[in-house]
């Protein structure tokens, strides 16, 4: 115990040390949400790594999708790793930075209002962005009550309320770049952690072949009849898999606070490194949580999902370790809560203030008052959540668990089109943007209330989330075609950014005059 507290209290010291460090680089609104467009490509490549990997992933999705797919979940680590790692920043990561830049904008619901000049779309946005944050931001602290249950003989109301007030702090004292640097502190526990974990939960199991070969011995008739399918290349369940691979893969395109981070890339540097750091970071820390979690069946005879659900899963998988290594988990665990966390606070403050309040409701609004606007709804942002996940874990909410599942889908669903078109095609229309929002919306927002009218396969939140993104591909060129074309002057305005002249060392491209 003494173990565990000590560690506890140095990780809180040096979270909150860094946000007052960072105190000088939050004085205006560039620096409280980008950095100043500053930070470097490791801090990048961290942030956007924790922002995507939260105790959601570690303890709900992991045992979840592992109990489900055995062995084969591990797909699941496997497209995050390169759909939605490397591929976002390939696709995504340049022309973002360079974009936004050009079009002044500092949040995703000031892009769409640039790129297609309505303010509506901002106003709209930013609502939708605010409805689907706050019960995401609140499912955090669900993977923390087993684990500090199993760990600590500490009420979780108070785990809950330490942990949100501590992120609050730094957030609230160094906005961005304390974010950063603290993302970058938790990435490393989180590597090392998951790391350890493995290696520790495999020797219990007598190592990795012989937890394989036990998985293989693994028999579910509900499930399925083919033997040792738990240990199979693709599970027994390949195209609900599919679904959970889009949705944990492909929503990271189109999630606000994580196509933030590309807002605040510093160089050309910063974009290469960032791009091999980050997808190394989601094949450790993604992959290996999913593939720890295809080893629950081991843990059978232990474990109740009838009576304690999924997320008992890895706590029991974990339950066995020594004092040191469990120390290891809440640290690992409160690492990937708090810098998601962070992540979220900031992106619903910063988009509130600067997308809805700015301009519609305060009028006037200079640049100190907006960062204390931001700081303050910090604040209550972090209070609603706390309030959410402390009204669901006391009274079982079955209705917020339902909301945080549709989320993803919903926040993804609406905006990864018309973003990902805003950034490459000159004919990607307002009206495009808005049949997007409204589709996915709808879509996401049924599957809560009327889920048993969708199609079986729909059923699934997860399914229907990938179904909406998917859906969105088509709806934004569809639409953009058939409705009058966007104002030429604004469009040509936006991509001229592409076009500007930079100068590069020969070792990247070879002059004209040198050639033979």
């Amino acid at each position: 115990m003494v173990i565990k507290i000590a560690l506890l209290l140095v990780f809180f010291a040096v979270m909150v040390g860094i946000g007052f460090y960072c105190r000088k680089n939050s004085t205006d609104v560039n620096g409280f949400v980008l950095g100043g467009r500053t930070v470097g490509p490791w801090l990048t490549a961290f942030a956007f790594g924790t922002s995507y990997f939260s105790a959601v992933v570690f303890v709900g999705y992991a045992g979840q999708f592992g109990w489900k797919y055995g062995i084969a979940a591990t797909w699941a680590g496997i497209g995050n790793t390169i759909i939605g790692s490397l591929m976002a920043w390939v696709i995504l990561g340049r022309r973002t930075r360079i974009m936004t830049q050009h079009l002044d904008s500092a949040t995703m619901p000031q892009f769409f209002e640039s790129r297609f000049g309505n303010r509506s779309l901002k106003i709209a946005a930013s609502v939708i962005t605010f409805i689907f944050l706050i019960p995401y931001t609140a499912s955090l602290y669900n993977g923390l009550s087993r684990l500090f249950g199993m760990a600590f003989d500490i009420d979780y109301t108070i785990c809950v309320i330490v942990m949100a007030v501590l992120t609050g702090v730094y957030v609230i004292a160094g906005g961005y770049m304390a974010t950063a640097i603290n993302d970058f502190v938790q990435g490393i526990i989180m590597l090392f952690g998951i790391c350890a974990v493995i290696g520790a939960v495999l020797n219990s199991q007598g190592g990795f072949l012989a937890a394989l070969d036990g998985l293989a011995q693994v028999t579910d008739e509900t499930v399925s009849t083919s033997p040792g399918i738990f240990a199979s290349f693709f599970g027994p369940d390949p195209v609900n898999l599919l679904g959970v691979v889009i949705l944990t893969s492909l929503g990271t395109w189109g999630l606000p606070q994580m196509v933030q981070k590309f807002y605040a890339i510093k160089s050309e540097k910063s974009i290469s490194t960032g791009t091999i750091v980050s997808t190394f970071f989601a094949l450790v820390v993604a992959g290996g949580c999913y593939f720890l979690g295809g080893f629950g069946r081991l843990f059978s005879d232990k474990i109740d999902i009838a009576a304690n659900g999924y997320d008992s899963i890895i706590p029991t998988m974990l339950s066995g370790l020594p004092d040191i290594l469990i120390a290891i988990v809440v640290i690992l665990v409160l690492s990937a809560s708090m810098s998601t966390l962070s992540s979220l606070v900031l992106t619903s403050s910063s988009t509130l203030t600067l997308d809805l309040l700015k301009g519609t409701v305060i009028k006037d609004m200079d640049e100190k008052r907006q960062v204390f606007v931001m700081r303050c709804l910090i604040v209550v942002f972090v209070a609603i959540s706390v309030v959410l996940a402390i009204i669901q874990y006391r009274s079982n909410v079955t209705f917020i668990a339902q909301l945080m599942g549709v989320s993803w889908g919903a926040l993804a669903g609406a905006f990864l089109a018309p973003f990902l078109y805003g950034l490459y095609w000159k004919g990607a229309s307002s009206a495009g943007a808005w049949c997007s929002f409204i589709f996915s919306t709808v879509v996401m927002l049924a599957n809560v209330f009327v889920r048993a009218s969708f199609p079986a396969l729909l059923q699934s939140p997860i399914n229907a989330g990938a179904f909406c993104m998917l859906a969105g591909l088509v709806i934004v060129p569809v639409v953009s075609l058939v409705t009058p074309k966007p104002d030429k002057k604004l469009v040509e305005d936006a991509f001229a950014c592409y076009d500007a002249d930079v100068v590069v060392h020969q070792s990247i491209a070879l002059g004209d005059a040198e050639r033979r």
